[in-house]
């Protein structure tokens, strides 16, 4: 079926996204043809994109690279990921180090801030920061363990979102913190901002999740997606400007844009979501939206001690909400 998405989708920061509308110079031309010229891949790759049912055109995904598109066509293409080279140091990419310790490290990360390259961004991301200051960690990505851009990398944050996630240092502590994500046995809790006021108290969505079939760059709650589950507690509603409520959200699971997919269903989109929401907060700038990872918890891959770790409310996420009192979450 051609609406059929793989069961395991791809993330929109694997690769790079292909978003154009079909010049004239390629009017009436066969799909696989226009790939290949329009990215460079060889006929065979366009043809594996097109297997994977990673493209759209006109909300419609193909899988046959026979068929023709024309001018004006909107086609929209998930491309493979850079195979070959790996992320050079960058000592000016600011790393802010929440808890360090030889195995790991925790990390605050900054709104904007993308963790690895891939989606169109190959320099000035988390990781090049992250081997500047602990260079001991390209070792992960030498001995195979990590993906060449992905070096120690256990769990990702949008590039919109802030706060903390963990990092591995070594080999034991990479597999350890992976095993335990896996198992479900991380504790990560998030600050949310929504829309609208949000009546009950507390809740969980539990609404499976994989790609949109209309938009490959999107998730949707779909019946045949992953099992997703996200639990929410209400810790302030505010009236002015325009209704919004705050919310104390804690993953069961981790998908791909888990907590902005979960919200907007319930008709609560998190606030300045440029993806899934539907009005602008000119508070914020265009790409910032209020979604902040507050506190990470785990076991430590060595001792087994708890480790908790948080990071507050940032300066321009708390003005939003100034009734807030941060320090007692």
């Amino acid at each position: 079926m051609s609406d059929v998405f793989p069961s395991d989708p791809i993330d929109p920061f694997d690769g790079e996204t292909l978003d154009v509308v079909i010049p004239s110079t390629l009017d009436d031309t066969r799909i696989d043809r226009v790939l290949s010229m329009l990215t460079g891949l060889s006929r065979n790759d366009a043809t594996d994109l097109l297997r994977d049912a990673k493209v759209v055109v006109n909300e419609k995904v193909i899988i046959k690279g026979s068929v023709h598109v024309f001018m004006g066509q909107h086609l929209v293409a998930l491309l493979p990921a850079p195979d070959d080279g790996t992320v050079t140091p960058d000592p000016s990419v600011f790393v802010d180090v929440v808890y360090d310790d030889p195995d790991f490290a925790v990390i605050n990360k900054q709104s904007g801030q993308v963790v690895h390259p891939g989606a169109g961004q190959r320099d000035g991301t988390l990781v090049a920061g992250l081997l500047a200051k602990f260079p001991e960690m390209q070792v992960l990505s030498d001995e195979g363990l990590s993906d060449p851009f992905r070096p120690g990398i256990v769990h990702r944050l949008d590039k919109g979102t802030s706060g903390v996630l963990v990092v591995a240092k070594t080999a034991r502590g990479l597999v350890n913190l992976r095993e335990q994500l896996a198992r479900r046995d991380m504790e990560r809790t998030y600050l949310g901002l929504v829309e609208g006021h949000v009546t009950e108290e507390r809740g969980v969505v539990d609404a499976p999740i994989g790609r949109s079939t209309r938009t490959p760059t999107l998730m949707a709650v779909r019946s045949d997606g992953r099992e997703s589950r996200t639990g929410y507690d209400v810790l302030l509603r505010i009236d002015k400007p325009q209704p919004v409520t705050l919310l104390k959200l804690s993953l069961d699971t981790g998908r791909t844009h888990q907590i902005r997919v979960h919200m907007a269903t319930i008709g609560h989109p998190v606030v300045n979501d440029p993806r899934y929401g539907h009005r602008r907060d000119r508070r914020l700038p265009e790409d910032r939206f209020f979604l902040h990872s507050r506190t990470l918890g785990f076991a430590h891959p060595v001792t087994g001690e708890w480790v908790h770790a948080e990071a507050p409310l940032p300066s321009d996420l708390a003005a939003l909400v100034p009734d807030f009192a941060d320090a007692d979450f």
